[in-house]
């Protein structure tokens, strides 16, 4: 953009020069308009409707952005789809900044704009991508649909063919620090305005009866007729795999002490395992029932002590099986309850357990990466503990 730049300085004393420079600014604007290129990036939810805008059904090619680039370095436009929490915060900003200028920012849904329904009495969602890095449109909607996405990268083209010159160049914008509190003051002269309305409306409403003290309205609610519709039979599950009874028997062959209990459609099996069987159970039901696909796992706090949960499923068959291990809560509270890792059995219990640990404080053992997957490294408390209490969660700030 440098020789654009010193154009008008050379152009402008030349007689007709500026009608040059005009064409010149409207051809690179022009071009620049119709070929956003956004980055491959979505915070949350909004983000399924931005990848629909770019299936066949909307096609987003026909606004020239059809190329959603895996590299910063290779988009200009930034759409942040959903909620941006403060984990991700240092992340989306080093996005934001290898992205090259000119580059223009979309913050699409409540979420991306102010926070959404997520920000109240939470610790870790930022009131709006505003606060981190320059929005150039916003796009309100929970979440906007593609047309919507759409009609914001149009007022994106004419902001930047209205904004935009070799004259006045492309420039970053500037963060405001207090950009979030504006909501809350739209918020708030809306609430006031809703309340001189309400007050009206409550004065008319005296005054019409004190002038009109025998008045009885004519209108008559009609009941709606009630329906009866034919009650219907639950169409029973499909057993899918093995069934709960040759599940429970292989394991209490190999497991005499541990109990089971058929879930409610009589087809899944949950199992309570000892912590010394953690380990060798799971193993059992990999090479034994064929569960080869580990679902999740989780936790659970019931105050006066926590289960782990496992899920596990066979991709083969179908089944799946439940296990929930008992672990009691340490009377010492910074100590943390303990339980071996299946990171050697199943390695995708890597992340699933590095979340158990960073929401409910509990410590795999032999995990060989267990630190904090969502909340920052130095984050005090265990924030789906019950007994959890944090200043964070009643301040609403970055």
């Amino acid at each position: 953009m440098g020789i654009t730049n010193i154009a008008p300085k050379i152009l402008d004393p030349v007689p007709g020069g500026k009608y040059l420079v005009d064409a010149m600014d409207w051809l690179i604007n022009w071009s620049r308009a119709n070929s956003l290129w956004p980055l491959t990036y979505g915070t949350s939810c909004c983000a399924i409707e931005m990848m629909s805008s770019s299936m066949a059904r909307y096609d987003i090619a026909r606004f020239g952005s059809e190329v959603f680039r895996a590299s910063p370095r290779q988009a200009d436009l930034f759409i942040i789809a959903g909620t941006v929490t403060k984990k991700m915060a240092p992340a989306m900003v080093t996005l934001w900044e290898q992205i090259p200028g000119p580059k223009y920012a979309i913050a699409m849904g409540a979420c991306a704009i102010s926070g959404g329904p997520f920000v109240y009495n939470n610790y870790s969602v930022i009131r709006g991508a505003d606060k981190l890095i320059p929005i150039d449109v916003f796009i309100p909607g929970c979440p906007p649909r593609p047309e919507a996405l759409f009609h914001g990268i149009l007022k994106l083209r004419e902001k930047i063919f209205a904004t935009e010159s070799s004259r006045n160049p492309w420039q970053e914008g500037i963060i405001e620090e207090d950009a979030g509190d504006r909501w809350t003051a739209a918020a708030e002269a809306w609430a006031e305005l809703e309340k001189i309305k309400d007050e009206e409306m409550a004065a008319a409403r005296a005054e019409f009866k004190e002038k009109n003290p025998d008045y009885k309205s004519a209108f008559k609610p009609k009941p709606v007729p009630k329906e009866n519709f034919p009650s219907l039979e639950r169409a029973p599950d499909p057993v899918v795999g093995r069934s709960a009874e040759e599940i429970s028997k292989t394991v209490q062959e190999a497991f005499p002490d541990i109990q089971s209990v058929t879930l409610p459609n009589d087809v899944i099996l949950d199992f309570t395992v000892s912590k010394e069987n953690w380990i060798p159970f799971a193993k059992f039901v990999r090479d034994n029932l064929a569960c080869n696909f580990l679902i999740d796992i989780t936790a659970v706090d019931w105050l006066t002590h926590f289960d782990v949960v496992a899920q596990f499923m066979s991709l083969d068959e179908g089944h799946k099986i439940f296990a929930h291990c008992e672990l009691p809560r340490p009377e010492n509270p910074e100590e943390l309850p303990e339980i071996p890792s299946m990171i050697a059995i199943y390695p995708a219990a890597d992340w699933k357990e590095r979340e158990v640990y960073d929401m409910f404080g509990i410590s795999f053992e032999n995990h060989p990466d267990l630190r904090r997957i969502f909340t920052e490294d130095d984050f005090v408390g265990w924030p789906l503990r019950k007994d959890f209490e944090n200043s964070h969660m009643l301040k609403r700030r970055v």
